[in-house]
């Protein structure tokens, strides 16, 4: 009988760890932090790896980098039940789930096109955040944004 080996992904010194990110969402947190093909850092990206509270999870960690409460809003957006670990010294500094805003602004774009939010007045979007599934309403237009949050973000 042959054993299995397991793959392991190197702890990181200092940064930040993005856990229990739904299936299929990690490419989506890469986006909202703006990480693309040549990033000054080590990102590690784990996709649908096995999870007891979830069935399967994505899993991000960004070397050297803590994140900005826009950020984490926009990864509540997508992926509610996130957890972030800040590391320092190989140490879980810090561990928080991502909380849901009730209002976001300038994050979200729109899906009706003649909302005043995407016209050429000086108005910015914005949105009354739904709980439970995840949906946005918009205040200016009341258009309901519930599935593909992600193509939405700003």
């Amino acid at each position: 009988m042959r054993a299995e080996k397991e793959l392991r992904v190197r702890p990181i010194r200092n940064g930040t760890v993005i856990d229990r990110i739904l299936a299929g969402q990690s490419m989506n947190v890469l986006k909202i932090l703006r990480i693309k093909g040549a990033y000054s850092e080590v990102v590690t990206m784990a996709m649908n790896v096995p999870s007891k509270a979830l069935g399967q999870k994505d899993i991000v960690k960004i070397e050297n980098r803590e994140l900005e409460e826009k950020e984490l809003d926009k990864i509540s957006l997508i992926s509610p039940g996130a957890t972030i670990n800040i590391i320092r010294d190989f140490e879980v500094a810090d561990k928080y789930q991502v909380e849901l805003p009730e209002i976001v602004e300038s994050m979200v774009k729109c899906i009706n096109p003649n909302c005043i939010s995407n016209t050429n007045e000086p108005v910015t979007s914005k949105f009354e955040v739904k709980k439970d599934p995840v949906q946005l309403r918009c205040i200016y237009c009341e258009n309901i944004i519930t599935e593909s949050i992600a193509e939405h973000l700003l």
